[in-house]
C-alpha cells in the first residue's frame, strides 16, 4: 500500500511537472508567434544629437536602437533642467527638437514563406507589396522579388534594407525627394513633434511600413533618413514580438550666420581698391566717413544644408535698417552665390532684373527688405550646378549669398563721436514646416566727427565778418564742402578745386563748427583777416584717428571705436564723447608804420601843386618861343 501511494505521488508529480513544461511551451509560442489580432502603435523622440554630442553628453555611435523605450535615452537628451530655444516658436526640454512632422505609410503586408525548395522546405518571413512605387524609388524592381503569388511581389527584409541603403548612398537627395512623394500620395501624417520631442500614432494594422521625415522646423539642416519599421517587430534578444515601436531617428542641426560689413567707396576715400568681388578689400565692422561720402555695405550669409524637398527653404528675407542719416542709393543691390567661404569661386550673380529676389524700401524707418522670391528660392533649394547628381546635398546647400549695396552718409540725424551710427540687418529664414522660423541679426558701425574752431582777436577788437577759412582734406586731397544751418557747417560733399571749396567764416560767437568729417588729416588755411591784424603765418594741421574702444556691440559683438586727435602734433581732448576737436585762433593786430603827421601831409600836397604849376610855366614859355622863331 505504501509502494502504491509512493507511485501514485511520483505519478502527479510528474503529471505535474509535465504540466509546467507544457504550460512555458504554450506561453514562449504564444509571443514567439504573432498575434494577428492585435493592433500596433509606433511612437518617436525627435532629439538635437548634433548639440548634444557637441556639449559632450552624447555618443550617437555607440547607441543601439532596441525599438523599446529607452529611460535613459530621456534623461539625458529630454533633460527638463533646461530649455532649447534656438528657434522662434521652439521652446522645447532639453535637446528635445519640436515641430518636426512624420508621414507614415503601409507598403508591405508581413506574410510566412513556406514551400519546397531546392528539395529542401524552407519557411520564413517575407514582406508582400502590391505596389512597386516604393521599389522603385529604392532601385528595386518586381523581378528582383524573392517570389510572387499572383500580384503580390515578396522581398525580404536584407534585400529591402540594402536597396534602401544603397540608394541614400549612392544618392540621397532623389531618393529621399522620392519616398517624400510616395508618402505623400497615401500616407498618413503624425502629429508634429511636441516640446518633448514627441508625437505617436495608436491602432495601426500590422504590416510593414515606411517612416520619411516630411516637414521641419528651421533648426534642422538635415533631414534624417527614411526608414523601414516592421510593426510589430522582433525584440532585439529574439525572444518576442513587440508591438509597440519606440525609434529614436536622427537630425543633424544648425544654423547659417550672418555677417554685414561697410566700407568708403573707393572714390571717397581711396582707402580701398573698389572691388565689389572681394570681400576683405576695406570691409569691416567699422568705418569712418564724411558727410555726402557714398558707404559700401555687404552682407554674407552661409546657406543652410539643403538635403531633399523637406528640408527646403520656404522663407529666406533680410531686413536692412540704416541709421537716419544715412540714406539708400536704391536700384543697386546685387546677390551673389560662391562656393567658399573667401567668395572667390563665383557660382552665379543676381540683380534686381532676374526676378530672383525683391526690394522695398521704408522711408519712415528707413528700412530696405530684401525677399527671395519663389524663383529665386526654388534656384537655391535644387539647383544643379554646385552638386552632381550622387551629392547628399542639393541646390546652393552650404555654398555662401552675399548682398551689396551702396548708401549715402546725409547731414540729417547724424550721430557724432563714440555716440556711431549703427547698421542692423535681421535674417529671417523657414523651411517647410513655416510655424517654426529662425531670426539672425548682425550689424555694422559708422562713425563721423567734428571740428570746432573758434576765432579770437587778442585786443577783442576785431571784426569777425572779415575773416576767412578753407579745410582741406589731406588724406583723400579734397577741399570740404559745407552748408550753414542754425550757426553750424554740416559737410555737404567735396570738391578738388580750392575755389569751388566753402568759405568758412565764424559766427557770431566766433565759432566755425564743421560737423560731418572723417578720421584723416586735415588742412585749416585762414585766407582772410580783418584789417591791421596778421594772419596767420603757418596752416593748421589736424589729425583725427580712430582706435578699439575696448566696448563691444551688445548685438553682434563687434569692436567699437573711439577717437583721438591732434592739432599741430599736440594732443588735445575732444568734446562731446570724442566727437569734436577743439581749438582757437588768434589773430594780433599788425605793427604800426611811422606816421608823418597831419603838416607832412600838407607839405606834400602843396609840393605838388608847385611842382604842376612850374612844369606848366615852363611849357608855356616854350611854345611862345616857337611862334617868334
Amino acid at each position: 500500500m505504501k509502494k502504491m501511494n509512493r507511485f501514485f505521488t511520483l505519478l502527479m508529480a510528474a503529471i505535474m511537472t509535465l504540466s509546467l513544461i507544457s504550460t512555458a511551451f504554450a506561453a514562449d509560442v504564444a509571443t514567439a508567434t504573432i498575434d494577428t489580432t492585435k493592433k500596433a502603435s509606433l511612437e518617436l523622440y525627435k532629439y538635437d544629437l548634433t548639440r548634444a554630442e557637441q556639449d559632450g553628453k552624447w555618443d550617437s555611435a555607440s547607441y543601439v536602437s532596441t525599438g523599446l523605450y529607452d529611460q535613459h535615452v530621456n534623461d539625458v537628451l529630454g533633460d527638463k533642467s533646461f530649455t532649447n530655444n534656438s528657434a522662434t516658436n521652439n521652446l522645447a526640454y532639453g535637446y528635445a527638437i519640436k515641430g518636426v512632422e512624420f508621414t507614415y505609410l503601409k507598403v508591405a503586408s508581413i506574410s510566412t514563406y513556406s514551400q519546397q525548395e531546392n528539395g529542401a522546405y524552407k519557411v520564413g518571413v517575407l514582406y508582400g507589396f502590391t505596389d512597386d512605387t516604393v521599389l522603385k524609388a529604392i532601385g528595386l524592381s518586381t523581378a528582383d522579388a524573392y517570389t510572387t503569388k499572383g500580384s503580390t511581389y515578396y522581398f525580404t527584409s536584407d534585400v529591402l534594407n540594402k536597396a534602401l541603403s544603397d540608394a541614400l548612398t549612392a544618392n540621397a537627395t532623389t531618393t529621399k525627394n522620392a519616398l517624400e512623394k510616395a508618402v505623400k500620395n497615401g500616407g498618413k501624417v503624425m502629429d508634429e513633434t511636441d516640446e518633448y520631442g514627441y508625437s505617436k500614432v495608436n491602432n495601426l494594422d500590422q504590416g510593414l511600413y515606411l517612416l520619411v521625415e516630411t516637414r521641419v522646423p528651421d533648426m534642422v539642416t538635415c533631414t534624417c533618413n527614411p526608414f523601414f519599421v516592421s510593426l510589430p517587430m522582433t525584440t532585439i534578444d529574439g525572444t518576442e514580438w513587440n508591438y509597440d515601436v519606440t525609434v529614436y531617428p536622427k537630425n543633424n542641426t544648425g544654423m547659417p550666420d550672418l555677417d554685414k560689413t561697410v566700407r568708403e567707396s573707393a572714390a571717397d576715400t581711396g582707402k580701398n581698391g573698389g572691388s565689389t568681388t572681394h570681400i576683405t578689400d576695406g570691409y569691416d565692422s567699422t568705418a569712418t566717413a564724411s558727410v555726402g561720402d557714398v558707404v559700401d555695405y555687404q552682407i554674407i550669409s552661409h546657406l543652410p544644408t539643403i538635403t531633399s524637398e523637406a528640408s527646403y527653404l520656404t522663407t529666406y528675407t533680410y531686413v536692412d535698417t540704416l541709421t537716419k542719416g544715412i540714406a539708400y542709393n536704391k536700384n543697386d543691390v546685387v546677390i551673389r552665390f560662391y562656393k567658399d567661404a573667401d567668395c572667390n569661386d563665383l557660382i552665379t550673380t543676381w540683380d534686381e532684373n532676374f526676378g530672383k529676389f525683391a526690394v522695398s524700401y521704408d522711408a519712415e524707418a528707413n528700412t530696405m527688405t530684401i525677399s527671395m522670391t519663389d524663383a529665386g528660392l526654388k534656384e537655391m533649394n535644387s539647383a544643379n550646378t554646385v552638386y552632381d547628381a550622387n551629392s547628399l546635398v542639393c541646390g546652393y546647400s552650404d555654398c555662401y549669398m552675399r548682398i551689396t549695396y551702396s548708401a549715402t552718409l546725409m547731414k540729417d540725424a547724424i550721430n557724432y563721436g563714440d555716440i556711431d551710427n549703427p547698421n542692423e540687418v535681421q535674417l529671417t529664414w523657414k523651411r517647410t514646416n513655416t510655424t517654426y522660423y529662425d531670426v539672425l541679426n548682425d550689424c555694422c558701425h559708422v562713425y563721423t566727427y567734428g571740428v570746432d574752431l573758434l576765432k579770437q582777436f587778442s585786443d577783442g577788437k576785431g571784426n569777425l565778418a572779415n575773416v576767412r577759412f578753407n579745410l582741406h582734406n589731406d588724406t583723400d586731397g579734397y577741399f570740404v564742402t559745407a552748408e550753414l544751418v542754425d550757426g553750424v557747417y554740416h559737410v555737404t560733399g567735396h570738391v578738388d578745386k580750392e575755389s569751388e571749396a566753402t568759405v568758412f567764416i565764424p559766427v557770431s560767437d566766433g565759432h566755425i563748427k564743421v560737423m560731418g568729417l572723417e578720421d584723416d588729416t586735415y588742412t585749416v588755411t585762414e585766407t582772410q583777416t580783418d584789417k591791421d591784424y596778421v594772419l596767420l603765418k603757418d596752416d593748421i594741421e589736424i589729425v583725427i584717428t580712430t582706435k578699439a574702444s575696448g566696448n563691444t556691440c551688445d548685438k553682434c559683438h563687434a569692436d567699437l571705436l573711439t577717437a583721438v586727435a591732434t592739432v599741430n602734433g599736440d594732443s588735445v581732448t575732444m568734446e562731446q564723447s570724442h566727437a569734436i576737436v577743439p581749438l582757437t585762433v588768434v589773430n594780433n593786430p599788425g605793427f604800426n608804420l611811422p606816421k608823418t603827421g597831419s603838416y607832412g601831409n600838407w607839405m606834400y600836397t602843396v609840393g605838388g601843386v608847385a611842382f604842376i604849376g612850374a612844369a606848366l610855366l615852363i611849357l608855356l614859355r616854350h611854345r611862345k618861343g616857337t611862334k617868334e622863331d
